[in-house]
């Protein structure tokens, strides 16, 4: 009877019993956790304080940097063109190829060219002919006028015609030229040195008829130009306030870097060259060109990319990253730690920002510890004192090895595209 009444509650208890035992495990765990400091505080020893991340400030004359879209193009492009009509014959060079200046890429059919040179050469025969003539009249006539056996008119005839025929031999001697030039025109070759892309006709293509017909377009790309937009209000704010002193700005063709699309640096620094004096009516923006060289054909024409260009310098100023500032109405504010371990607000000004730093002007000194990270913990511990360690720029650390693994994973198809095709 007994028994039939318990039963039921075997489960119950047994629920119980589990929480209980959970309960006495968290409970284990958080004694365990805290053990260390109940441990220290029973021997009298207090915690050691929490560490935290500081920049050292070194003072130095601060380059403002503005990130710049733009599109990479070729140094040089040449447009092969027809400049004598006829049907193409053969393609003599490989599409996508390297060629050299000089170097056949088309044979346009020549017959006719042939036949005109042809022509030419038997003029100038005539031509000489008639000259050889006139010059044998001239030279009979010359004693015969002076004893007065034919009249001065008849003499100066034959020396008309010798001056006719000596016209006439300069014509056909340039007209041979021409012909030669239009036989060298059926033979169309490269203009520049660089990478050629496809043929832009097939053999059998009538070119040339009326029109100077495109054939190939060849690109140097052992160097690019960066062409690059910014907006005007930004280039009126930095001489604004060159005008008022704070800063200087920048002359002649500064260094630039390359960000590519997945956001690591290029290895090669280019320059820019020149910054464009009217603005463009209809984006309101200035443009800019610079050069960077390309010696691996990493780089192609019209790819995307960001160019950092330096325009400005601040003089005695320091780069304090973001989150170590503190902004508000009342003023900017970082934390400094001191050398005894203790910390204390020092407020800032702040001329501007720079990427993913504000750039100080006033209120820091050489060598004073800027807190960056770890003033969380310090928070919720209620330390008054601090450990310090140097702090590392995580984008920085981000970007070399990607910057590593885009050259290398790039290597090998610009050392392919970098060859010279064979013959």
């Amino acid at each position: 009877m007994s028994s039939a009444h318990i039963h039921p509650d075997n489960s119950l208890t047994k629920r119980r019993f589990k929480t209980s035992l959970l309960a006495l495990i968290i409970a284990t765990s958080l004694a365990a956790c805290g053990g260390g400091n109940d441990k220290a505080a029973a021997a009298g020893k207090a915690p050691p304080p929490p560490t935290v991340s500081v920049l050292t400030v070194q003072s130095s004359d601060v380059e403002i940097t503005n990130e710049l879209p733009g599109r990479l193009e070729a140094s040089r492009e040449a447009e092969v063109r027809a400049r004598a009509a006829g049907i193409v014959l053969k393609r003599l060079f490989t599409e996508g190829s390297y060629v050299k200046a000089g170097q056949p890429l088309f044979q346009i059919d020549n017959a006719p060219y042939l036949a005109n040179l042809e022509t030419a050469k038997a003029s100038l025969a005539t031509a000489e002919a008639n000259l050889a003539k006139a010059n044998a009249d001239v030279a009979r006539y010359a004693p015969l006028v002076a004893e007065g056996a034919i009249s001065k008119q008849e003499y100066d005839a034959a020396i008309a015609q010798q001056r006719l025929g000596r016209a006439q031999v300069q014509s056909a001697k340039a007209a041979i030229k021409t012909a030669q030039i239009n036989v060298g025109y059926a033979y169309v070759t490269a203009p520049i040195s660089g990478h050629i892309g496809k043929a832009l006709v097939t053999e059998g293509a009538l070119v040339g008829q009326g029109d100077v017909t495109k054939l190939a377009v060849i690109q140097q790309t052992s160097s690019l130009y960066v062409n690059l937009t910014q907006a005007t209000g930004e280039i009126m704010k930095l001489r604004q306030a060159m005008a008022n002193g704070n800063i200087t700005l920048v002359d002649g063709q500064p260094e630039v870097t390359i960000v590519m699309e997945d956001g690591s640096e290029y290895e090669h620094k280019g320059r820019l060259l020149f910054t464009d004096v009217t603005v463009d009516e209809t984006t309101g923006q200035m443009s800019l060109r610079a050069e960077v060289p390309n010696p691996d054909n990493l780089l192609l024409p019209g790819m995307y990319v960001r160019v950092k260009v330096p325009q400005a310098q601040i003089a005695n100023a320091t780069l304090v990253p973001q989150q170590a500032v503190t902004r508000s109405n009342q003023g900017d504010v970082v934390l400094i730690a001191n050398a005894d371990g203790s910390y204390a607000p020092r407020p800032v000004k702040i001329a501007r920002s720079q990427g993913n730093y504000w750039v100080v002007t006033e209120g820091l000194k050489q060598g004073d510890k800027v807190i960056v990270d770890g003033m969380a913990v310090v928070g919720m511990t209620q330390a008054k004192k601090v450990q310090t360690k140097p702090w590392e720029d995580p984008n920085k650390a981000k970007a070399a090895p990607a910057a590593a693994s885009n050259q290398a994973a790039s290597a090998p198809a610009a050392k392919a595209a970098s060859q010279p095709a064979a013959k």
